[in-house]
């Protein structure tokens, strides 16, 4: 079965409480999982951020607006408890618990009223946490950046995709310095670019480079003359970018050849540029806290 979302948890969660003893969200996760019979593959499926488990954030925000409503209250630290209202619900209890229940509480209304920002034309029962709405919001907005970069990239003249391609290299960690990078990347060919660059500041290795600043798909000959060139220059290991896609016939072939050939697409471009810092600027940030137990951890 599917993840169920955070509303769908308050209920259950809310049972849990009403035993009257403290509860951790931890220990929240571990009922709650066996609840709705997840698998650890689905208990491990992280935020698009991968700092948190979609599960554990729904289960978390679902005991902040069952806090937000009265119904649960905090107790030692970092555990939680039913109230008087949560047990009176429970007496008769709905058949799901979710924002549009919790609105019958002042506390609820309050600080719904005066935290929501959506349009009031939008419906308050949107299932996903407010984590889970501001990073796809974000993935939404990376996206659409990756798609306009990719089309100015495509447009730029051969010479500044020469130096976008050594600007990223050494923002990953090749090459040693920009000067470096500039020298031994840099012959100008088709559109596109070869060199061979240091693979780590130390020279230790090298990667070989070739880069296609294309429209159409890049197939399997393209790749594997760029093989060949790997042999001739003794190289070992070799990065072929284009600006377009490549074949399926030479996805495959890299994969059943010696040689280490890494292929990089255009979206892959675009997307190691957004989060290398090329060719774009940050306009805004915002800040995602949580409470610092620590901090109130001494008093009692």
């Amino acid at each position: 079965m599917p993840i169920p979302d955070f509303q769908t948890i308050m209920l259950p969660l809310l049972r849990l409480a009403g035993d009257g003893s403290n509860h951790t969200s931890s220990e929240s996760i571990e009922y709650l999982a066996r609840e709705f019979k997840l698998q650890q593959f689905e208990l491990r499926e992280m935020l698009p951020s991968g700092r948190e488990a979609r599960f554990a954030n729904r289960v978390r925000w679902a005991i902040a607006y069952l806090k937000m409503a009265g119904l649960i209250q905090a107790a030692d630290r970092g555990s939680f408890r039913v109230t008087p209202r949560g047990s009176g619900i429970l007496e008769s209890p709905p058949a799901k618990i979710d924002i549009k229940f919790l609105m019958r509480f002042p506390e609820f209304q309050a600080i719904r009223s005066s935290s929501r920002k959506e349009p009031t034309s939008k419906p308050a029962t949107a299932v996903q946490t407010p984590e889970e709405a501001l990073e796809g919001s974000y993935q939404k907005l990376r996206e659409e950046l990756a798609v306009e970069l990719l089309q100015r990239v495509a447009a730029c003249s051969p010479s500044f995709f020469e130096r976008l391609v050594v600007d990223l290299l050494v923002a990953m960690g090749y090459g040693g310095s920009r000067r470096d990078a500039g020298r031994a990347v840099g012959q100008s060919g088709d559109g596109g670019i070869d060199g061979i660059i240091k693979e780590d500041k130390l020279g230790l290795d090298v990667l070989y480079i070739q880069a296609k600043r294309w429209q159409n798909t890049v197939g399997r000959p393209v790749v594997q003359a760029f093989a060949g060139s790997l042999e001739g220059q003794r190289a070992r290991k070799g990065v072929l970018i284009t600006t377009s896609q490549f074949s399926p016939d030479a996805l495959d072939y890299v994969e059943r050849i010696e040689k280490r050939i890494i292929l990089i697409d255009g979206l892959q471009l675009a997307n190691l540029m957004v989060e290398h810092g090329i060719g774009v600027a940050e306009v805004a940030r915002y800040p995602v806290c949580k409470v610092d137990l620590d901090y109130f951890g001494d008093e009692q």
